[in-house]
C-alpha cells in the first residue's frame, strides 16, 4: 500500500448550514462515522470520537418509532455529555410524520444534526417502495426534504441526505437527488457510490461522486470502499468531495479514524496496532458498553465485534471462541491477558473489505409499476417504514 504523501491540509472544515442558520454545525475534521444498526451506539461513537472521528452518527431510527413513542427507539437515542454534536440519521416515507419526528428529535432529544436516509437496499424495505428505491419518486422526495428542512430550521438544525447512485444501472437517481436537496435547503449530500442492485458488493463508482460534485454547490460527502486512509485521500483527490463517510471500514478498526484525521491534516500516519494494542481498544470498548447498558448486556453486545477486532491475528480456535462468548469484564481481562501482546498487526488484512458484502442482485424488488412515474405523492408507503441498517 502506498504511503500518503501530502504536506498541506487536504480539506477545510465542513460547515453544515440550515436555511436561516449559517454554519449551524462546523466539523473540524470532515471524517464521518456512518450510522450502522447495532454498531454506532453511544459507546462505539465515543470510541471513534476518541480516535479522531469528526462527526459520529447515531444508528438509524424510523420516524414512525419516534411518533408512536416506541421505547426501543428512545433507548437508541442515548447521548453522552462528551457528545457535543448530537447527530442522528432518521428514515421516513411520509412528510407529515417526518415533521412530527423531526420536531421530537430537536425539541426532546436536542439533536444538532439530522441525516435523512434514502439508501437502504434491503429487499423487505424496497419491495414496499422504501429505502433506496424511494428516490425514484421525485415529487415525494422533494416534499420529504422540504418538510424536514423547514421543521429542523426552526431549531437551527441542519439536515443532510444520504443516497445511492440509483436503483440499478438503468435507473440512476443521484443527480436528481443532489439538485432537489440543494433546492430544498439541505446542508450536504452523502453519496454511497453503489446502486441498490449492487447493495454492498463490487467496487464503488467514485466517478459518480465526481459528477455529483460538479452538479451541485452544496458539499458532497463520499462513501464507498474506504478501507484505509490512503483510500480516503484518493477519493478526495479524484472526486473533489468535501469529506468522507466511513462505515464497514472501521468495523473492528476504530483506530482508522486516527489515520483518516491525520491524512486530512496532511500528515503521513498509518496506525498498525500490535495485538496488545488491539486488546487495549477492545477493553476500552467493553468498558464503554458496560457504562451504556451494564456489564451483562454490554458484554453480550461486545461479542459480535470480536471477529472484526481479531481478524487475521493468530489467536487459536479455543481462545477465539471464548472471546466470542465473553460475559463479564473480569472474564474479558482474563482472556485478553492470554494473548501474545507482541504479535504485529496482520498486514495482509490491510485494504481488504470488511463486514457484509454479498453479491449484486439480478433484480431489485419493488412494488408493481413502481418505475411507471416519478411522482409518488398519492402512494401509501407506510409498510415501507421498517427498521433497517441504513444505506
Amino acid at each position: 500500500m502506498s504511503a500518503i504523501q501530502t504536506s498541506t491540509r487536504l480539506l477545510p472544515k465542513l460547515r453544515l448550514s440550515s436555511p436561516s442558520h449559517p454554519d449551524a454545525v462546523v466539523i473540524d475534521t470532515p471524517v464521518i462515522l456512518a450510522p450502522m444498526a447495532g454498531v454506532t451506539n453511544a459507546a462505539y461513537r465515543q470510541l471513534c470520537r476518541e480516535q479522531g472521528a469528526g462527526l459520529y452518527v447515531c444508528e438509524m431510527i424510523t420516524s414512525r418509532g419516534l411518533v408512536v413513542g416506541d421505547s426501543k427507539t428512545a433507548d437508541m437515542l442515548a447521548f453522552w455529555p462528551e457528545e457535543t454534536v448530537r447527530s442522528v440519521q432518521t428514515y421516513g416515507v411520509d412528510p407529515v410524520s417526518l415533521e412530527v419526528a423531526v420536531d421530537i428529535l430537536c425539541d426532546s432529544f436536542k439533536v444538532d444534526h439530522i441525516d435523512l436516509n434514502f439508501g437502504c437496499p434491503v429487499p423487505k424495505v424496497t419491495r414496499k417502495g422504501g429505502g433506496g428505491v424511494l428516490p425514484w419518486k421525485l415529487d415525494l422526495v422533494r416534499q420529504i426534504m422540504t418538510s424536514t428542512v423547514q421543521t429542523a430550521d426552526r431549531y437551527g438544525v441542519p439536515v443532510t441526505v444520504k443516497t445511492r447512485v440509483g436503483i440499478d444501472d438503468d435507473h440512476l437517481t443521484y443527480l436528481d437527488m443532489g439538485r432537489i436537496a440543494e433546492d430544498c435547503g439541505v446542508a450536504a449530500i452523502c453519496l454511497h457510490a453503489r446502486t441498490v442492485a449492487e447493495a454492498y458488493s463490487g467496487h464503488a463508482h467514485w466517478d459518480a461522486i465526481t459528477e455529483l460534485v460538479k452538479a451541485v454547490d452544496i458539499p458532497v460527502l463520499g462513501n464507498g470502499d474506504i478501507w484505509e486512509a490512503s483510500d480516503a485521500v484518493d477519493m478526495i483527490n479524484e472526486t473533489g468531495c468535501a469529506g468522507v463517510e466511513i462505515g464497514r471500514g472501521c468495523l473492528g478498526r476504530p483506530w482508522l479514524f486516527r489515520d483518516l484525521a491525520a491524512a486530512i491534516a496532511g500528515d503521513d500516519v498509518h496506525v498498525l496496532p500490535s495485538l496488545g494494542e488491539v486488546a487495549q481498544i477492545v477493553r476500552r470498548h467493553g468498558e464503554l458498553l458496560a457504562r451504556l447498558w451494564g456489564e451483562e448486556h454490554g458484554m453480550k453486545d461486545l461479542r459480535k465485534h470480536m471477529a472484526w477486532y481479531f481478524k487475521g491475528f493468530p489467536l487459536g480456535g479455543e481462545l477465539r471462541h471464548a472471546l466470542g462468548m465473553v460475559s463479564s469484564l473480569a472474564e474479558l481481562d482474563s482472556l485478553l491477558a492470554q494473548l501474545d501482546h507482541d504479535v504485529p498487526y496482520p498486514v495482509a488484512e490491510l485494504g481488504r473489505p470488511r463486514g457484509r458484502q454479498g453479491s449484486p442482485r439480478k433484480k431489485v424488488t419493488m412494488p408493481w409499476g413502481w418505475l411507471d412515474d416519478r411522482c409518488g405523492l398519492d402512494l401509501d408507503l407506510s409498510e415501507a417504514e421498517l427498521e433497517t441498517s441504513g444505506g
